[in-house]
């Protein structure tokens, strides 16, 4: 005789109620999110995943072209294309992860609103399936790397290379946070999703993510210096460089502690917002 489970649903009893069981239990569910969002999202173009590699590759030729050619912006010795290519792929995991999470209730109301399954699966799924993404455009920056590395052009790899997943940990949760947050509110704001990419295009500007933070600090005014300087992903952004690019020079780990904690409080909140919107979205979205 065959085994009956049975399944009891139940409300959240808390709204930082975070069930990594239940999210395990499904986790052939977001192991099927993953694969579509990898698979189908350049299912039906000439170029294909390629379009992995031209986004990263044409930007840092731009950013070049205008910012350190035009602009004279120095890049501490270290190949310009190259210093502007690892800010764009680590920034481009950022991104994607909150403009892929900033409209998930609109995104899937119709399959909310048919068959029960840990919502926090779908924004998970964006994050996940990015990395394969990021994956891509890392070794495509691995093998600049190794190109510009022989012909002199780029610093000492430091050893802090180690915290590499502490840096894309700290990436991922932000944009997971932050994207839940926006989620929320477009179920009720609809219009807040038309400012989302025009509002992480200005953020990136102010990440450091074409220059280092060192001449924000000497060319801004002192307040958009500090906005700069005090940015948690810009934070990150330049220690991964100093870790690339200078050996680790004037990089501690406890340069990881304020953009750690910013993400970990931007997680909760979102989780927060997430949570209580879930109870009542599908009658209002």
């Amino acid at each position: 005789m065959s085994e009956i489970r049975e399944t009891v649903i139940t409300p959240k009893k808390g709204l930082l109620e975070f069930n990594l069981a239940e999210i395990w239990t499904y986790r052939d569910l977001l192991y099927l999110f993953v694969k579509r969002d990898v698979v189908t999202i350049y299912k039906q173009t000439i170029l294909g995943p390629l379009w992995y590699l031209i986004q990263p590759l044409f930007t840092s030729v731009i950013f070049t072209l205008i910012f350190n050619n035009i602009a004279g912006i120095q890049t501490g010795g270290v190949n310009s294309f190259l210093f502007n290519l690892a800010g764009i792929v680590v920034w481009n995991y950022f991104a994607d992860c909150i403009n892929g999470t900033a409209d998930t209730f609109k995104k899937n109301e119709n399959i909310f609103g048919k068959v029960y399954f840990p919502r926090l699966i779908m924004p998970l799924s964006v994050i996940v399936s990015n990395l394969v993404k990021l994956g891509i455009q890392f070794f495509i920056f691995i093998s600049f790397y190794i190109y510009f590395a022989f012909k002199g052009e780029v610093g000492a790899l430091g050893w802090q290379i180690v915290f590499l997943p502490v840096f894309v940990f700290i990436m991922g949760l932000t944009g997971l946070g932050m994207g839940m947050m926006i989620s929320a509110l477009t179920t009720k704001y609809r219009d807040l999703i038309f400012l989302v990419q025009f509002g992480v295009q200005l953020l990136m500007y102010l990440s450091a993510v074409m220059y280092p933070i060192a001449l924000a600090k000497e060319k801004l005014p002192t307040f958009l210096g500090n906005m700069v300087s005090y940015n948690p992903l810009a934070m990150v952004i330049d220690d991964l460089r100093k870790i690339l690019f200078f050996g680790g020079q004037d990089f501690a780990i406890v340069n990881l502690a304020f953009p750690f904690i910013t993400a970990l409080l931007l997680f909760f909140f979102g989780l927060l917002l997430f949570n209580k919107t879930e109870k009542s979205f599908i009658d209002t979205i």
